[in-house]
C-alpha cells in the first residue's frame, strides 16, 4: 500500500451508550479506501477534553491523517475543536464571516442566532475552514508538517458533502493516486476454521505470484464473511485482480459462497426464488414466524411469498398442517417426519411450488439428553419430494432462532445452486 493510513475519532459520549451507533466511520473508510488511504483504527470518546487530546495524540503519533467527527457543536459539551487547538499549540481566534454566515442562516428561517453559537466560530490559528452548506459547525482542516486532522461535524448529511470535498482538495493527494477496492464474499453454515482451511490453498497462490491481495476473514452471526482488497493505481486496475481471485475462492470453497456482492441469505434466496418463478410458504415452530420476516424484508418479497404459520402447538400442526397425531406420538414434534409433514402440509394448503417445515428446541428448558436444546429438524418441501436436515445449533435462545433461519434459507438456496 503506497498511499496514507488513517484512524478516525468519534467523539461523543452518547457514542458510548446502546442507544446511539457510530455509524460515520462507515461511510469515511469507504470514502477513503476509494482514493487509496487505508483505515488503521478507529476510536470512539466521550465529551472530555483530556480524552479526546489524548486520542489525537496517539493518533498522530502513528497515522498519516487524523480524521475527527462531533464536538463542533456550540454547546460546553462541544470540545472537539479545543482539543485539537490544544494538541497542536495554537490559539482559537474567532472567524467573522463564519459568525455572519451562522447569523445568515438563522435569519433565512425568522430566527435570531443564539450568542451561543458563536463557540462555532472559533477557529485554532491557521487552520483552513471547511464550509458547511446544512449546518452551522464548520469543518477544520489542520495540517502541521507530518501532522495532520480534519475535524469534521457528526450529522451525516453536514459530514458527507465536506469530506467528500476534502478528499477532492487534500485526500487524493495522500492516497498517493492508488485506488483500495473491496470485494466481500459470504458463506452460511460453515464454520471459520472450516473456511480458512479451504482458503489457505488460494491464499498460498496469490502470495507466490505477488498479487497486490490481502484477505481477511470475519465470523458474523450465522455467516463468515471473507474481504479481499486490492490495491492498484486505477480501479479498473484493482478489479483485474479481484475477479479472477474471486472466483478462485468460489472454486476452492466448493458452492459454499453464496454471494460476492455483498448481499444477505434472505436477498439472494429471494432472487432466486423470482428468477425461477418459484413461490414459497413456511410453517416454523421455535423460529416463532423469523424465516418469513426475513424473507419479507427483502422489497418485492410478494412476488414468491405467499404465506405461513406459527404452528407452535401440536394441535396447530395437526389441525393446520395436517400433521398426524401418530407422527407426533412416535417421533416426537422436534423431528424430521414431522418437520417434513410441516412442510408438505404448508405447501398443499398455499398451493406454492416449495414449503419449508421447521420444528426444534431453541431452549433454554425443554432438552432432553436425545435431543439437547438447540436441537433442530428443517424441512423443504418440493413438488420431487422433500429434503430434510437436523442441526444442533450453540448459543441462547434467540441466537439459536436466527441460526435455524439461516439453515433454512442455505437448504432451500442449495436447491437451486447445489454443491458440486
Amino acid at each position: 500500500m503506497n498511499g496514507a493510513c488513517a484512524h478516525i475519532i468519534a467523539v461523543g459520549s452518547e457514542l458510548l451508550t446502546a442507544s446511539r451507533i457510530d455509524t460515520n466511520s462507515l461511510h469515511i473508510t469507504e470514502r477513503l479506501n476509494a482514493i487509496g488511504v487505508a483505515v488503521s483504527a478507529k476510536m470512539i470518546v466521550g465529551d472530555d477534553r483530556s480524552q479526546i487530546a489524548a486520542a489525537m495524540r496517539d493518533a498522530l503519533a502513528r497515522a498519516d491523517v487524523v480524521i475527527v467527527t462531533g464536538g463542533l457543536g456550540p454547546t460546553d459539551d462541544d470540545l472537539t475543536r479545543d482539543a485539537a487547538a490544544e494538541v497542536f499549540g495554537l490559539s482559537l481566534e474567532e472567524d467573522a464571516a463564519i459568525v455572519e454566515a451562522i447569523r445568515e442562516r438563522f435569519a433565512a428561517r425568522g430566527l435570531q442566532m443564539p450568542e451561543i453559537n458563536r463557540r462555532q466560530a472559533l477557529v485554532p490559528r491557521g487552520a483552513e475552514v471547511l464550509p458547511n452548506a446544512r449546518g452551522t459547525a464548520p469543518g477544520l482542516w489542520i495540517e502541521d508538517g507530518l501532522r495532520r486532522v480534519l475535524l469534521l461535524p457528526g450529522p451525516p448529511p453536514e459530514l458527507q458533502p465536506m469530506l467528500e470535498s476534502w478528499c477532492e482538495r487534500h485526500g487524493v493527494p495522500l492516497g498517493g493516486g492508488m485506488h483500495l477496492v473491496r470485494r466481500v464474499l459470504k458463506v452460511a453454515n460453515v464454520s471459520e476454521s472450516h473456511v480458512e482451511e479451504m482458503a489457505q490453498p488460494a491464499y498460498a497462490r496469490w502470495r507466490d505470484a505477488g498479487l497486490p491481495l490481502s484477505a481477511t476473514i470475519l465470523a458474523q452471526p450465522g455467516q463468515i464473511e471473507l474481504h479481499l482488497t486490492a490495491t492498484a493505481p486505477s480501479r479498473e486496475e484493482a478489479d483485474a485482480v479481484l475477479e479472477p481471485a474471486v472466483a478462485d475462492l468460489v472454486d476452492a470453497l466448493h458452492g459454499h459462497v453464496f454471494t460476492t456482492r455483498g448481499e444477505s441469505l434472505e436477498e439472494v434466496v429471494g432472487r432466486l426464488l423470482r428468477e425461477s418463478g418459484s413461490t414459497i410458504a413456511a410453517a416454523e415452530s421455535c423460529t416463532g414466524g423469523l424465516l418469513m420476516s426475513r424473507l419479507t424484508d427483502v422489497p418485492g418479497s410478494s412476488e414468491y411469498v405467499m404465506g405461513g404459520v406459527v404452528a407452535y402447538s401440536n394441535a396447530l400442526k395437526t389441525d393446520w398442517l395436517g400433521v398426524s397425531p401418530a407422527l407426533l406420538e412416535e417421533h416426537g414434534a422436534v423431528s424430521e417426519p414431522v418437520a417434513v409433514a410441516m412442510a408438505d402440509g404448508i405447501r398443499a394448503r398455499h398451493e406454492t411450488t416449495l414449503g419449508v417445515g421447521i420444528t426444534g428446541i431453541a431452549g433454554p428448558t425443554g432438552g432432553s439428553s436425545a435431543k439437547p436444546v438447540g436441537t433442530v429438524a428443517i424441512a423443504v418441501s418440493t413438488p420431487e419430494g422433500a429434503r430434510v436436515r437436523t442441526h444442533l445449533f450453540r448459543g441462547d435462545r434467540q441466537q439459536i432462532k436466527f441460526w435455524a433461519t439461516q439453515a433454512a434459507l442455505e437448504q432451500i438456496r442449495r436447491l437451486f445452486t447445489p454443491a458440486p
